[in-house]
């Protein structure tokens, strides 16, 4: 750990991911685009000096500015850009010597009566080098002019940013009979004499001139590519550029995606008050403890001097009361955050992009398959979607979900639209899983709302509060909470229509189909009319649950992109039960689920099924389009992978044990990963190994299984605690968490003024 001033590793250091994407050492570039670029440089002036190289890094400089700007005008004179809709100046000024008209320039501006510019990039070398043809004179004097220099840059580095570029290497067998004097000898010998005399002037003062040495290292990746050896090719321009913009944009416009020069942000009041909670917990436990220990000393068995015989204790074990459960879990919790904030929050740990290959997302795929199906064993019922089968496929999908993120593989569509269908898939199942226990159960009681409303949102209010992110931010998390709401007021709302009423009479089927189709029409209404969507979830408090950057669009696109499928997993739940009523289908060890040649039949149009919808999302060109038909269409390779893996009774006999330990942690796998797996916000991978990414995955994942796997343990054992099955308790509590809920509403509000 070599402190974190991830500004001199994005100045310094990197490697290309593939050939055009750059990876600056420990930390994330952010791509600028240009309404962000006049954002970020609203009545700013910008200054570019120096010769050819400097004048190529101007251009594309500007180009983030405005895309329409062409190379054109006096290529060995100055060149002023205005854009005068966000008042920025950016000017290239031709010196391509470091003589004394360079110095004249940059002393005017550290006149206290001249505007300064204030970013300025300088640099200069190869001018020198070819007009005296290499000499060692040229290079003394060069270290002279230099040397008067350095101290009026580092004075205008007090008020602003200052940047001496590094000279590239050349590409010897492609210079021109002028230029054979520029060689990479050279260039290193002046590049040194710049390096030792700016950072020599740099320790007699306070400022600091940033010395940009990782244009060399980009240089010496592309230089061949350059079409006269010594002037780079357009994409390693660009990329310097956009460097240049990450240096001095990132702490002023604070993009997720660019971790590089961003400080640590300050702690706000809720989570002061957050840490300040989870200390008095750990305090609390280890005072309880320790009296607990003691008692338990106090109780123990004592040798009988007359017999010598031990006698029984008392107590066999300490009591744990559940105060002391509560801290306990409390405090496993605490460190858990702390750990979360340590790698996603705070400037300890590396974060590199995300880059994607086809072997980084595929064969992690394969080797989970084969582990999956090694461990391969019988379920204890047969029915279709039994627990264990419903675990095993909650299991494999967060298995490739994950690997989708880690390996950025929503770059490419038809994997992305295969994703989609998994996610779609686990609304499914809440469809089919909540409409299945109402209407079996008939348990519409206020404790059974309670325990699932916790179980999904423990996690995650936990993360808002320590994070600092918006309960919208976690996506899936209130999509599930609100289909949940959604199911239990279709089911629950008068008339109450459950199996057991439905046997004692047919029409109580039609009612209940009758719900469903208006239901269908609600959601048919809604995805149509955003304006009343958005009217519906912009009233406060809701507003603040479902906001994200200002606004309710983010959620209405999330809840509109699989806005079918949960009714369609109602309908199946209830299509299914009906038929196992009326004994329509066997469900027996090792039998078919229905007659051999329907069996046949409905196998091979499930694989057709299956492979037709593959072949559709493969051959997505245009991802709004395709968006647009997924809501109608997932749910074809949904039912199509249901009836292949339930219709052989084999088959529907055994599940992976190994898939269905994952598929019980599943959500909070899905949660976890944001911030401990991958980083900032998912827009990024997690580095605690630098410099060994297979290494670093290894020890990233097995962490972050660990730590999944706990925080489920302490929400069961919390839900038990705090969601309580007496009715007069659980009104307290639910009174108490009205209370909290409103004291974290009062202190967003506080806060909301000095975020800004």
């Amino acid at each position: 750990f070599k402190g974190g001033d991830t500004c001199e590793y994005l100045l310094s250091s990197g490697r290309f991911l593939g050939e055009k994407v750059w990876q600056p050492h420990s930390c994330m570039m952010h791509k600028y685009k240009n309404s962000e670029a006049k954002n970020c440089l609203l009545d700013k002036h910008i200054a570019f000096v120096g010769d050819s190289r400097i004048r190529q890094l101007f251009y594309s400089f500007i180009k983030l500015i405005n895309p329409q700007v062409k190379e054109e005008g006096n290529k060995h004179g100055n060149i002023l850009f205005e854009d005068k809709s966000a008042s920025v100046k950016v000017d290239f000024l031709w010196y391509p010597e470091v003589n004394g008209s360079m110095r004249q320039r940059i002393k005017s501006w550290t006149e206290s009566s001249v505007a300064k510019p204030h970013v300025i990039v300088a640099g200069a070398a190869t001018w020198s080098i070819k007009i005296h043809n290499g000499s060692n004179e040229a290079l003394t004097q060069y270290k002279i002019n230099i040397t008067s220099i350095a101290p009026l840059l580092e004075k205008l580095a007090k008020s602003s940013d200052v940047f001496w570029v590094l000279q590239d290497p050349v590409y010897e067998d492609l210079l021109s009979e002028s230029r054979k004097m520029i060689t990479n000898e050279k260039i290193d010998a002046y590049n040194e004499a710049a390096v030792r005399i700016l950072n020599s002037s740099a320790r007699n003062s306070k400022a600091r001139v940033k010395v940009f040495s990782v244009s060399k290292l980009i240089a010496q990746e592309t230089i061949m590519k350059s079409a006269d050896g010594l002037h780079l090719p357009e994409s390693s321009r660009d990329t310097n550029a956009m460097i240049l913009m990450n240096v001095y944009c990132n702490k002023i416009m604070k993009p997720i995606d660019g971790s590089c020069c961003q400080p640590q942000p300050p702690l706000t009041l809720i989570q002061k008050l957050a840490f300040c909670f989870f200390t008095l917990s750990f305090i609390g436990y280890l005072i309880i403890h320790l009296i607990h220990r003691n008692n338990y000393r106090k109780n123990k068995s004592c040798t009988d001097l007359e017999s010598g015989e031990e006698k029984k204790p008392a107590i066999s074990t300490p009591n744990v009361s559940t105060l002391e459960m509560l801290l306990h879990s409390f405090c496993k919790l605490g460190l858990i955050m702390t750990y979360f904030y340590l790698c996603d929050r705070a400037n300890l740990f590396m974060k590199e992009t995300k880059f994607y290959t086809h072997s980084s997302f595929f064969i992690p795929i394969i080797y989970i398959l084969v582990l999956g199906v090694f461990y391969t064993e019988n379920t204890k019922e047969t029915k279709v979607l039994n627990r264990e089968q419903t675990d095993e496929w909650k299991g494999w999908m967060q298995l490739v979900i994950l690997i989708y993120h880690i390996s950025g593989a929503s770059t490419f569509l038809p994997v992305y639209m295969h994703i989609r269908v998994l996610v779609a898939a686990y609304l499914f199942q809440t469809g089919y899983g909540h409409f299945s226990y109402f209407w079996i159960k008939g348990d519409f009681g206020v404790y059974r709302v309670c325990q699932v409303l916790f179980r999904l949102n423990f996690l995650v209010v936990v993360l808002c509060i320590v994070m600092d992110r918006p309960y919208q931010f976690y996506y899936f998390v209130p999509l599930v909470t609100v289909w949940f709401m959604i199911i239990y007021a279709t089911l629950a709302l008068w008339p109450q229509i459950v199996q057991k009423k439905a046997n004692g009479n047919c029409l109580w089927h039609l009612g209940l189909l009758l719900k469903l189709i208006c239901l269908l029409t609600c959601i048919y209404f809604l995805s149509y009319s955003q304006g009343a969507f958005e009217k519906i979830f912009s009233f406060w408090p809701l507003s603040k649950c479902f906001e994200l950057n200002g606004n309710v669009y983010e959620w209405w696109f999330r809840w509109k992109l699989d806005r079918y499928v949960v009714f369609h997993g109602m309908l199946f739940a209830f299509i299914y039960l009906a038929l196992q009523k009326h004994q329509m289908i066997s469900e027996g060890k090792g039998d078919p689920l229905f007659s051999s040649r329907v069996s046949n039949v409905l196998l091979f149009v499930s694989v057709a099924s299956f492979l037709t919808y593959s072949i559709w999302a493969s051959s997505c060109k245009n991802k709004t389009e395709c968006n647009e038909l997924h809501p109608s269409v997932s749910v074809v390779q949904i039912l199509a992978f249901i009836l292949i893996r339930n219709i052989p009774g084999y088959i529907r006999s055994v599940y992976s044990s190994f898939f269905a330990w994952f598929g019980r942690i599943s959500l909070e796998l899905f949660i976890c990963q944001y911030h401990i797996w991958l980083a900032a916000d998912t827009k990024g991978i997690l580095v605690l190994i630098p410099g060994y990414p297979v290494f670093n995955v290894l020890v990233s994942t097995f962490i972050f299984v660990c730590v999944a796997h706990e925080i489920s343990q302490i929400t069961n054992d919390l839900a038990q605690i705090v969601v309580p099955k007496d009715n007069s308790t659980l009104l307290k509590r639910l009174l108490c968490v009205a209370g909290f809920f409103f004291g974290l509403l009062l202190f967003s509000a506080l806060q909301e003024p000095s975020r800004h």
